[in-house]
């Protein structure tokens, strides 16, 4: 073991350069207001809305909304139930997610957005009201991974 140490193909502490990495690695972590945490997650619920049942109609209102916050897209699913029903679907973002589930039959849509770093889950907002037209927009915070 020793041996292999010395040739520097196993070892129990990080290398130089490995420390160096460590130390550059960016924390994605918030700081804000004395707080630190993970990211903002919104809890969205819009009512009144309207375009519910269209999947590339939510997919590009999402993808607006999620580039509003400064978020980097890595993916999007959305799944459409029937040729009238509800949508369920996600944007995997870089620094989390956006997601919703339609109901069509009730005018109604729930969405999260949860985002750490830079981001600003509440410049989405805009988009999302207009995208859909909702009436009435019922929102809740949430601090994910608060450290205090």
């Amino acid at each position: 073991m020793e041996a292999l140490v010395q040739l520097g193909m196993v070892s129990e502490l990080p290398s130089d350069a490995q420390t160096d990495e460590i130390r550059e690695t960016k924390d994605y972590f918030v700081h804000r207001n004395g707080v630190r945490y993970a990211g903002t997650h919104l809890i969205i619920d819009l009512w009144g809305a309207t375009n519910l049942d269209d999947p590339d109609h939510i997919d590009a209102v999402l993808r607006e909304g999620a580039l509003a916050t400064g978020a980097t897209i890595l993916h999007g699913h959305f799944h459409h139930f029937s040729p009238n029903g509800g949508v369920s679907g996600v944007l995997v973002l870089a620094e989390s997610h956006v997601s919703i589930h339609t109901w069509p039959e009730r005018d109604y849509a729930a969405l999260d957005i949860f985002v750490c770093g830079d981001c600003d889950p509440y410049k989405a907002l805009p988009a999302l009201k207009k995208g859909f037209q909702a009436e009435r927009v019922q929102l809740a915070e949430h601090k994910r991974g608060l450290i205090g």
